[in-house]
């Protein structure tokens, strides 16, 4: 099927080339990053997770966000997701792609990788971070690939990979399930101490994942002769409406046990970010926007015929995703942060070269879905005889 990813028009050059250059320009901040250490980020000794962290943190929900098409197609034998499954499952090694490059330029010094395969302590959440994250690249790779490729020979894939369709499903939710205890199991830190995370970011993932999906589906008809069909994405848009709904819920809840029981180690992260703290007021404007973006996202997604319109869905889809990205990037990580154990503010915000960095690696990671999108919408044309 790689024939499919070098046959294309001079828009799919053109995108693949303004990518490319996006990674080099990444690129060449990495390398300055590597010769002259994280210093040149804008993390300190009390914000030791910054920029890409939060990048690796959202984009692991997108990547579970994938099973909410390849649960109700292949569990409940809902057919019409038969058409997007193999998006959703693209979409996934896109994202899962672009977490370990975001953890390897957290790393500084990308040796430092091989102490997890070489010193395994099982102890530790980072240990079965790796093993899940790459276990779950690997499931999507294998069916997403043998599915496609089944399709294409106009045969059904193999009763073998069965078992392996069936494992992915309670994977995806591990995988954040597990990311979300690398933060809760910190003691020393009030704001991610809550049961309730692990939920939140389930919840919060199943919303941000369709929801990009969706817009992917909307480009991919636009661009391509490949339908993915409007029950399909109507469909996703009952989820994400749903999902997202629960997201802020939770995040009030998080909001009430904070201020009710009046613990002052679980109030002031959330003064920091929502009315600032001692004077320092970063992120306020930036939380704010994020709850107003997920709100309106709601209003739109719950008035079905705002919904049905798809611009409107592209709008609400894309406020959501902005929303969820900025609440679950910089918000819990910074938020998490400052102010610190002993309740000093120390502020943080990326830097230039950080930010460089960050937009290389998301180029990365498109680069992968435009090829894989590629592969499966030439697959879809072929079997429609287009």
């Amino acid at each position: 099927m790689l024939d499919l990813a070098v046959k294309g028009s001079k828009k799919y050059w053109g995108l693949l080339g303004i990518l490319g250059a996006i990674v080099a320009f990444g690129a060449f901040f990495y390398f300055k990053q590597l010769s002259f250490g994280l210093g040149i980020t804008g993390m300190s000794r009390d914000v030791s997770w910054g920029f890409y962290i939060a990048q690796f943190t959202f984009l692991v929900g997108v990547a579970a966000g994938g099973v909410m098409v390849v649960l109700p197609y292949y569990l409940h034998d809902y057919k019409a997701f038969g058409r997007i499954t193999i998006l959703g499952e693209f979409l996934a090694i896109s994202a899962i792609t672009m977490c370990l490059l975001f953890i390897l330029v957290d790393l500084g010094q990308p040796m430092r990788m091989l102490n997890v395969i070489f010193y395994p302590t099982p102890n530790s959440m980072l240990f079965w971070d790796m093993i899940v994250l790459n276990g779950y690249l690997f499931l999507n790779i294998l069916i997403g690939w043998n599915v496609l490729e089944a399709e294409r020979n106009g045969t059904h894939y193999g009763a073998w990979l069965k078992p392996f369709i069936y494992l992915s499903i309670p994977w995806a939710v591990g995988i954040h399930t597990v990311t979300a205890y690398l933060y809760c199991g910190l003691p020393g830190r009030h704001f991610w101490l809550t049961a309730i995370l692990a939920p939140r970011f389930l919840a919060s993932a199943f919303a941000a994942g369709p929801a990009l999906l969706i817009l992917l589906c909307l480009i991919v008809r636009r661009v391509t002769n490949f339908d993915p069909g409007r029950e399909q994405i109507q469909s996703l848009a009952k989820i994400v409406t749903y999902a997202l709904i629960l997201n802020v819920f939770f995040l009030l809840c998080e909001v009430f046990v904070a201020f009710y029981s009046n613990i002052p180690g679980h109030m002031d992260h959330l003064k920091y970010l929502f009315v600032g703290l001692h004077g320092h007021n970063t992120l306020v404007p930036w939380m704010w926007s994020a709850i107003a973006l997920m709100l309106i996202a709601i209003i739109l997604l719950l008035i079905p015929t705002c919904r049905r319109n798809e611009g409107v869905l592209a709008v609400a889809c894309g406020m959501l995703f902005i929303g969820a990205w900025i609440d679950k990037g910089m918000g819990m990580i910074a938020g998490g942060f400052v102010p610190n154990p002993l309740h000093e503010v120390n502020e943080y915000m990326p830097t230039g070269p950080e930010v460089a960095i960050t937009l290389g690696v998301w180029a990365a990671g498109f680069i992968v879905l435009t090829i894989l999108y590629k592969m499966a919408t030439g697959v879809k044309e072929e079997a429609a005889g287009v």
